[in-house]
């Protein structure tokens, strides 16, 4: 995995994974440039949950529950993403808290979705 310091957050090419699918994380991205595809592997095969592009997040799970990355990111072409801890993410909560209102509302959007395609 190829990346490099940028002047805030990573850099991320094309293919890169910046998480994958069964290892344990501990924070989320911020996706800052760029998109990212969200993959999960189903009998075998790939299959594409999402992409999300600048001012989206992801790996989010990580930081609210203590299991495996249910999921894959891979940079689609060129990204830049912020790598947010939990003690990062509940600063910034208390200095901003309508941030949390924005994470449920996100948050609460992708459920929506992910309901409709069932339904």
């Amino acid at each position: 995995m190829k990346k490099k310091a940028a002047a805030l957050g990573k850099d991320y090419q094309d293919g890169d994974l910046i998480v994958r699918e069964g290892e344990s994380g501990n924070c989320m991205y911020e996706i800052q440039a760029g998109e990212v595809e969200i993959v999960r592997d189903k009998d075998g095969k790939e299959v594409k949950l999402a992409v999300l592009g600048a001012g989206n997040f992801c790996g989010e799970m990580a930081i609210f529950e203590r299991e495996v990355r249910s999921a894959t990111v891979r940079a689609k072409g060129p990204v830049r993403a912020l790598t947010v801890d939990k003690k990062t993410l509940l600063t910034r909560i208390s200095a901003d808290p309508t941030l949390a209102f924005r994470l449920l509302e996100k948050l609460s959007g992708r459920i929506r979705e992910l309901d409709k395609e069932i339904g």
